[in-house]
């Protein structure tokens, strides 16, 4: 049987509609396209600005709240543990359950409720309290990202792709960046305005800040409504009952999905607790004050909101995202080192790190894409963030505890050993890639001649039933 996918929204399958003449309101003129696209970047917005208020506020949390390093960073493990289950379930759910839509609204609500709950920790003082709002922050926040790329797949497989995933962190890491920017004088403001305790004033610097994940609310409720309609009007296939999707599914997954899911966990784990902690080691290492630590160890975000869509379009044209994928490892790797064994000026390898990030996530995440087919999309984006989690809550807590022991130069070079071991699994890959079709690393011209010359992969069709080989899309 001919495998039935969801249509893209660029795609007319009524013959009537494709003879007549596309108006603006129609799903898939260029105008809802961008609309959606839109609010596909504004979902994420909430989540990944509160995601690093700890971050913002590393040294005030631990002076506040009379941490240690290794408390502290429980506020970024602990918004992973869960998310080494949930992140597969929230996937699994999306695809056999609540449906993208209603998906997507569940998990927005749920970044909100952590956040809150977040808050009144800080303001109770009480550190348990905060973790179990990072928890619900966690489940609600991972989830949503695996929302946010079935819909990007949705919408625009198969046209700008690597592009729009490129938008996605950009606009996501435009969060980031203003919580660098603004979450350090937004307390002192609160701080001198407000006669209470530093703690409270922290907390109520942390509810303001739910006001973005409110906004990011509205758009998965906006954005459900427009995909609605366009289902409706684009008349998209549904899965038949041969594409149920199951949990033993992930037995069939291909070999090259686990690698890329490991990269991505070598790779990020070198990311993200370093900018968790970057603020106090840019303080201490090179003697800068907290603004200006902060809008150092914001820069790797910055450079992501204006560059990450500009280098996938360079990768929608030119194709290849194995070779960029390497060389964005490569080029990480090289700037950890730079921080680890010189003093050098510092901007020097942050500004390379952030054009570094952003060029691999719009490489490595849509080769995800490529393997899997559409309608097990949402359980294997939820794997690969599962196992990610997984990785991020472990070195977040290696992390803490190495630097309370060790100081940051060991943390450093940590960090360095996992970027060698993401490259080294980058060469594995692209040699077997190279070995087999090839797919991952063409060039955009030679996807679309293999395209044009092949029928459906035999194999993709049969993944759920006997493939545990190399899937062409």
């Amino acid at each position: 049987m001919e495998e039935s996918h969801p249509t893209s929204s660029s795609d007319i399958t009524d013959n009537h509609e494709e003879d007549c003449k596309v108006t603006w309101t129609h799903p898939s003129h260029i105008f809802q396209r961008l609309i959606a696209l839109f609010l596909m970047c504004l979902i994420g917005f909430g989540s990944y600005f509160c995601f690093d208020n700890p971050g913002a506020l590393q040294d005030n949390f631990i002076q506040d709240m009379n941490l240690t390093t290794s408390q502290f960073v429980y506020l970024y493990s602990w918004y992973s543990w869960p998310n080494v289950i949930m992140c597969f379930i929230g996937g699994f759910l999306i695809d056999s359950v609540f449906g993208i839509r209603l998906g997507t609204v569940i998990y927005a609500l749920l970044v909100v409720l952590g956040q809150i709950v977040f808050a009144a920790g800080a303001y109770l003082n009480a550190l348990w309290i905060m973790i179990l709002g990072r928890l619900i922050f966690g489940i609600g926040g991972e989830s949503l990202a695996v929302a946010q790329n079935n819909y990007a797949v949705l919408w625009f497989k198969g046209k700008e792709l690597n592009m729009v995933f490129g938008f996605q962190i950009s606009f996501a890491r435009v969060g980031s960046t203003v919580n660098f920017i603004v979450m350090e004088p937004l307390y002192r403001y609160i701080k001198n305005q407000i006669n209470v305790p530093n703690y409270q004033s922290l907390s109520i610097a942390l509810l303001v800040a739910s006001l973005t994940c409110v906004l990011s609310l509205v758009s998965a409720l906006l954005l459900a409504w427009q995909d609605k309609r366009a289902e409706k009007l684009l008349h998209r296939k549904t899965p038949d009952a041969t594409e149920v999707v199951k949990m033993s599914d992930v037995r069939y997954f291909p070999k090259v999905f686990w690698l890329v899911t490991f990269i991505i966990v070598f790779y990020y784990t070198s990311i993200f607790p370093f900018v968790a902690l970057g603020k106090v080691f840019f303080e201490k290492k090179y003697n800068y004050s907290p603004d200006s630590a902060n809008l150092i160890n914001g820069i790797i975000y910055i450079i992501s909101s204006i560059c990450a869509p500009g280098l996938g379009l360079v990768i929608d044209k030119t194709g290849r995202n194995l070779f960029w994928v390497f060389l964005s490892i490569l080029g990480t790797l090289v700037s950890h080192m730079f921080l680890a064994f010189t003093f050098v000026n510092p901007y020097i390898a942050m500004l390379t790190m952030g054009l570094s990030y952003s060029m691999l996530a719009s490489a490595l995440w849509p080769l995800i894409a490529m393997v899997i087919p559409e309608h097990q999309m949402g359980t294997a984006y939820g794997i690969a963030q599962s196992v990610e989690n997984l990785g991020l809550a472990v070195v977040a807590l290696l992390s803490g505890i190495i630097v309370d022991s060790d100081g940051y130069y060991m943390v450093e070079l940590f960090f360095c050993l996992l970027l060698s071991a993401a490259l080294l699994l980058t060469a594995i890959l692209w040699t077997w890639d190279s070995m087999n079709n090839g797919i991952l690393n063409m060039s955009i011209k030679q996807r679309n001649q293999l395209e044009s010359n092949k029928t459906p992969s035999p194999e993709k069709q049969n993944l759920l039933h006997n493939n545990d080989t190399y899937i062409e899309d």
